[in-house]
Protein backbone atom coordinates (compact mmCIF):
# COMPACT_ATOMS: atom_id res chain seq x y z
CA UNK A 1 0.00 0.00 0.00
CA UNK A 2 1.17 3.27 -1.06
CA UNK A 3 0.53 6.15 1.16
CA UNK A 4 -0.59 7.84 -2.19
CA UNK A 5 -3.46 5.42 -2.54
CA UNK A 6 -3.79 5.86 1.05
CA UNK A 7 -4.47 9.52 1.00
CA UNK A 8 -6.64 9.33 -2.17
CA UNK A 9 -9.14 6.98 -0.81
CA UNK A 10 -9.03 8.79 2.87
CA UNK A 11 -10.24 12.11 0.64
CA UNK A 12 -12.51 9.63 -1.51
CA UNK A 13 -14.46 8.66 1.65
CA UNK A 14 -14.30 12.12 3.25
CA UNK A 15 -15.78 14.05 -0.26
CA UNK A 16 -18.77 10.93 -0.35
CA UNK A 17 -19.46 11.70 3.50
CA UNK A 18 -19.89 15.06 3.07
CA UNK A 19 -21.62 14.55 0.35
CA UNK A 20 -23.89 12.36 1.74
CA UNK A 21 -24.62 14.39 5.14
CA UNK A 22 -25.06 17.74 2.53
CA UNK A 23 -27.26 16.10 -0.15
CA UNK A 24 -30.83 16.35 0.54
CA UNK A 25 -33.34 14.23 -0.42
CA UNK A 26 -34.83 15.02 -4.06
CA UNK A 27 -35.95 12.27 -6.28
CA UNK A 28 -39.29 10.76 -4.06
CA UNK A 29 -37.51 11.42 -0.92
CA UNK A 30 -34.02 9.59 -1.99
CA UNK A 31 -30.84 10.93 -2.78
CA UNK A 32 -27.56 9.07 -4.14
CA UNK A 33 -25.20 7.26 -1.39
CA UNK A 34 -22.40 9.36 -2.24
CA UNK A 35 -20.45 7.38 0.73
CA UNK A 36 -20.63 4.30 -1.73
CA UNK A 37 -20.21 5.53 -4.92
CA UNK A 38 -17.09 7.70 -3.88
CA UNK A 39 -16.20 3.73 -2.09
CA UNK A 40 -16.50 2.53 -5.35
CA UNK A 41 -14.29 5.02 -7.50
CA UNK A 42 -11.67 4.76 -4.78
CA UNK A 43 -11.65 0.84 -5.42
CA UNK A 44 -11.44 1.38 -8.87
CA UNK A 45 -8.69 3.89 -9.27
CA UNK A 46 -6.56 2.21 -5.88
CA UNK A 47 -6.94 -1.01 -7.27
CA UNK A 48 -5.21 -2.45 -3.82
CA UNK A 49 -7.36 -5.26 -2.32
CA UNK A 50 -6.00 -5.02 1.36
CA UNK A 51 -6.87 -1.22 1.04
CA UNK A 52 -9.95 -2.00 -0.48
CA UNK A 53 -10.53 -3.95 2.66
CA UNK A 54 -9.30 -1.12 5.01
CA UNK A 55 -12.10 1.39 1.98
CA UNK A 56 -15.20 -1.45 3.39
CA UNK A 57 -14.35 -1.05 6.76
CA UNK A 58 -13.89 2.35 7.30
CA UNK A 59 -17.20 3.04 5.18
CA UNK A 60 -19.17 0.71 7.26
CA UNK A 61 -17.96 2.63 10.29
CA UNK A 62 -18.89 5.81 8.98
CA UNK A 63 -21.92 4.45 7.54
CA UNK A 64 -22.63 2.49 10.80
CA UNK A 65 -22.32 5.86 12.79
CA UNK A 66 -24.90 7.75 10.79
CA UNK A 67 -27.51 5.38 9.63
CA UNK A 68 -31.18 5.98 10.40
CA UNK A 69 -32.20 2.87 9.91
CA UNK A 70 -32.94 1.52 13.76
CA UNK A 71 -30.63 -0.86 14.74
CA UNK A 72 -28.84 -0.50 11.21
CA UNK A 73 -25.96 -0.19 12.11
CA UNK A 74 -23.83 -3.38 12.63
CA UNK A 75 -25.71 -4.40 8.63
CA UNK A 76 -23.96 -1.28 7.62
CA UNK A 77 -20.72 -2.35 8.37
CA UNK A 78 -21.45 -5.99 7.45
CA UNK A 79 -22.71 -4.02 4.09
CA UNK A 80 -19.89 -2.33 3.42
CA UNK A 81 -17.12 -5.14 3.62
CA UNK A 82 -18.99 -7.72 1.52
CA UNK A 83 -19.83 -5.12 -0.99
CA UNK A 84 -16.18 -4.10 -1.48
CA UNK A 85 -14.84 -7.58 -1.77
CA UNK A 86 -17.76 -7.80 -5.28
CA UNK A 87 -16.70 -4.53 -6.39
CA UNK A 88 -13.07 -5.51 -6.22
CA UNK A 89 -13.39 -8.82 -8.05
CA UNK A 90 -15.54 -6.98 -10.43
CA UNK A 91 -13.65 -4.01 -11.19
CA UNK A 92 -10.76 -6.73 -11.93
CA UNK A 93 -12.63 -8.88 -13.83
CA UNK A 94 -13.63 -5.85 -15.99
CA UNK A 95 -10.81 -3.35 -15.91
CA UNK A 96 -9.07 -3.36 -19.40
CA UNK A 97 -11.91 -5.79 -21.27
CA UNK A 98 -14.66 -3.08 -20.96
CA UNK A 99 -14.58 0.90 -21.16
CA UNK A 100 -13.80 2.64 -17.76
CA UNK A 101 -17.35 4.26 -18.22
CA UNK A 102 -19.41 1.76 -18.94
CA UNK A 103 -17.16 -0.40 -15.78
CA UNK A 104 -18.17 2.05 -12.91
CA UNK A 105 -21.95 2.25 -14.37
CA UNK A 106 -21.79 -1.60 -14.58
CA UNK A 107 -20.12 -1.99 -11.05
CA UNK A 108 -21.67 0.37 -9.39
CA UNK A 109 -25.49 -0.88 -10.44
CA UNK A 110 -24.43 -4.19 -9.48
CA UNK A 111 -22.25 -3.23 -6.26
CA UNK A 112 -25.19 -0.95 -5.32
CA UNK A 113 -27.53 -3.73 -5.19
CA UNK A 114 -25.42 -6.32 -3.54
CA UNK A 115 -24.92 -3.52 -0.91
CA UNK A 116 -29.09 -2.96 -0.52
CA UNK A 117 -29.66 -6.95 -0.54
CA UNK A 118 -26.92 -7.64 1.73
CA UNK A 119 -27.80 -4.74 4.08
CA UNK A 120 -31.74 -5.68 3.35
CA UNK A 121 -30.70 -9.31 4.39
CA UNK A 122 -28.38 -8.41 7.85
CA UNK A 123 -30.73 -6.34 9.23
CA UNK A 124 -33.50 -9.14 8.67
CA UNK A 125 -31.75 -11.37 10.35
CA UNK A 126 -30.34 -9.12 13.04
CA UNK A 127 -33.04 -6.60 14.55
CA UNK A 128 -35.75 -7.33 11.62
CA UNK A 129 -37.83 -5.01 9.02
CA UNK A 130 -40.43 -2.67 9.13
CA UNK A 131 -42.01 -4.18 6.33
CA UNK A 132 -41.37 -6.90 4.15
CA UNK A 133 -37.86 -7.99 2.40
CA UNK A 134 -39.24 -7.94 -0.61
CA UNK A 135 -41.16 -4.41 -0.54
CA UNK A 136 -37.98 -2.84 0.57
CA UNK A 137 -36.20 -4.34 -2.08
CA UNK A 138 -38.44 -3.01 -4.97
CA UNK A 139 -39.36 0.51 -3.28
CA UNK A 140 -35.98 1.15 -1.80
CA UNK A 141 -32.77 -1.02 -3.33
CA UNK A 142 -34.11 -0.92 -6.91
CA UNK A 143 -34.54 3.04 -7.74
CA UNK A 144 -30.99 3.75 -5.20
CA UNK A 145 -29.26 1.16 -7.62
CA UNK A 146 -30.68 2.81 -10.64
CA UNK A 147 -30.06 6.81 -8.70
CA UNK A 148 -26.96 5.55 -7.77
CA UNK A 149 -25.14 4.29 -11.77
CA UNK A 150 -26.06 7.60 -13.29
CA UNK A 151 -24.63 9.66 -10.28
CA UNK A 152 -21.67 7.12 -10.01
CA UNK A 153 -20.72 7.87 -14.03
CA UNK A 154 -20.57 11.68 -13.48
CA UNK A 155 -18.47 11.68 -10.78
CA UNK A 156 -16.29 9.07 -11.83
CA UNK A 157 -15.73 11.37 -14.73
CA UNK A 158 -15.28 14.57 -12.33
CA UNK A 159 -13.16 12.37 -10.33
CA UNK A 160 -10.80 11.05 -13.61
CA UNK A 161 -10.58 14.84 -15.10
CA UNK A 162 -9.06 16.11 -12.08
CA UNK A 163 -7.13 13.65 -11.11
CA UNK A 164 -5.87 13.92 -14.70
CA UNK A 165 -5.32 17.48 -14.39
CA UNK A 166 -3.65 17.75 -11.66
CA UNK A 167 -1.40 15.29 -12.39
CA UNK A 168 -0.66 17.27 -15.64
CA UNK A 169 -1.31 15.35 -17.98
Amino acid sequence: MKLKSFVLSSLFLAIGFLLHQITPPFLFGMKPDFLLIMMFISIFLVDDHKLTTIVGIVSGILTAATTTFPGGQIPNLIDKIITCQVVYMLFKILKNRVNNNITIILVSFIGTFISGLVFLYSALIIVGLPVSFMTLLVAVVLPATLLNSVVSFFLFRLVNNALRYSMGN
